[in-house]
């Protein structure tokens, strides 16, 4: 097939979810592209991002290995983990192979592709922003969290989320691709501190809005403490709409099927509950509801199914 051919298909988010998503569609006669979050705080990515003033590497270093095609243990020396007692400890290999490239280029986009020439990435990559962003959460007690890794630890409910310093200038390659895109999707993640931080910068936001490609949503299996606690799946939807827009996401992709007594049990040790369902709120939302039996039984986490999920959302291109 001719390479001008392929549909182009862009991935939106960061977080765990992401990666997985990325894992089953590499592999699709697709063009495809990963618009990477780069607001988050913690661990070695926040030290990177405080000494070296970069986006911060995290969320795209793990991208970067799921859509690397290069020998098993090149990416395992990639994602390793330093625990040295010693200021190496807790930095992995991967942050600071995409700092010292960025220091190499000059430049934090220039410095991933150059990674992903080199672990032999199947597709595109970009963070959403070169700049160095932060993530605040004005709370409904009108209080405001700063930082990514504190806002889930404030445990109250979140109004919004907006960044700084302003205006963020998204990449101009994210915009494009957007602009390309026959399918936008949105991946399941954190939603307040993995997914918004990607899609309300107001460029973004009305790239999305002016899609010719249908915007689909991949609803998150389990609320998460600290940011969707008690949310339904039109609950993240809404909270999405009230950031970018009503009518912006066009199709919800769900999974049906009930999730085991012993792994909701492990789950409620971190106060997390499957996410319900509610059906007639969706439709009346205007959304089409993709629904399938799409988590990996093999996983002892919920996970969706890489090859499942990637499937279905291929499935939506021949429409």
């Amino acid at each position: 097939m001719n390479q001008e051919k392929l549909p182009n298909v862009v991935v939106v988010g960061g977080g765990t979810g992401m990666p997985v998503l990325l894992r089953g569609l590499k592999d699709l006669p697709i063009d495809l592209t990963a618009l990477v979050t780069v607001a988050d705080d913690g661990g070695s990515t926040g030290r990177i991002r405080n000494e070296m003033e970069i986006p911060a590497p995290g969320d795209i270093r793990n991208v970067i290995a799921a859509l690397s095609d290069a020998e098993p243990m090149l990416i395992e020396l990639f994602q390793h983990r330093f625990d040295v007692c010693n200021g190496l400890s807790g930095h992995s290999l991967g942050n600071l192979l995409l700092a010292a490239m960025t220091s190499i280029t000059g430049n934090f986009n220039m410095g991933i592709r150059e990674i992903s020439r080199v672990l032999n990435v199947k597709g595109k990559i970009y963070p959403i922003s070169n700049e160095n962003m932060s993530l605040h959460a004005e709370m409904e007690d009108g209080t405001i969290v700063s930082g990514e890794s504190n806002i889930p630890l404030a445990n109250k409910k979140i109004k919004r989320v907006f960044l700084s310093p302003q205006p963020v200038e998204p990449l101009p390659n994210a915009v494009r691709a957007l602009n390309r895109a026959d399918l936008i999707v949105i991946a399941p993640g954190s939603l307040y501190t993995s997914i918004m931080p990607t899609i309300i910068m107001p460029q973004i936001v009305e790239a999305i809005k002016d899609a010719k490609g249908q915007v689909v949503y991949v609803c998150n299996v389990m609320t998460q403490e600290g940011e969707t606690t008690g949310y339904t799946a039109a609950d993240h939807v809404q909270a999405i709409c009230d950031h970018i827009g009503d009518a912006s996401i066009d199709a919800i992709v769900v999974h049906n099927e009930p999730i085991e007594k012993a792994i909701r049990e492990v789950y409620a040790e971190e106060n997390a509950t499957p996410v319900v369902y509610d059906t007639q709120r969706l439709i009346d939302m205007g959304l089409q509801i993709i629904e399938g039996d799409i988590i990996d039984p093999t996983q002892p986490t919920l996970r969706h199914d890489n090859n499942k999920i990637a499937s279905l959302l291929y499935s939506l291109l021949k429409k």
